[in-house]
């Protein structure tokens, strides 16, 4: 069995999760990052209501616990993307691909039936990994 142990990811400006779970998780050169709303760090609040404002922020708040945690965006190798209405598939998927240009994560992306913030249209999830 390895002795490498798993750690926290940690660091001021993250957003604040809302239940008992860590915004990532870093075990050996893999980053873990939690599903991220679109919760603004700062306000505590939505960053707006439709699909496009929300997933420009999920991925903001990403990129924070990535940096934090010694990755970033273009060291991903996949999300998880869940959305209350797949109608708002093209409009995040523009998005997506805003964010990633040329790098091609493997993505699933699922309709589920509600989040856990009202007005919450979209969450993304992430592995990478950091060098």
């Amino acid at each position: 069995m390895s002795d490498t142990a798993h750690q926290a990811i940690q660091a001021s400006g993250l957003p604040t999760p809302i239940g008992p779970y860590s915004p990532g998780i870093v075990f050996d050169r893999l980053v873990f990052v939690s599903g991220q709303g679109a919760t603004d760090p700062d306000t505590g609040t939505l960053a707006g209501t439709d699909v496009e404002t929300q997933t420009r922020q999920v991925f903001r708040n990403m990129q924070a616990i990535l940096e934090a945690g010694g990755s970033d965006l273009s060291m991903v190798l996949r999300c998880g993307v869940f959305l209350v209405d797949l109608r708002d598939f093209k409009e995040m998927n523009r998005v997506y691909a805003e964010v990633f240009g040329d790098h091609r994560p493997a993505r699933t992306t699922v309709q589920v039936a509600s989040l856990p913030d009202p007005g919450l249209r979209v969450e993304i999830d992430a592995i990478a990994y950091r060098e």
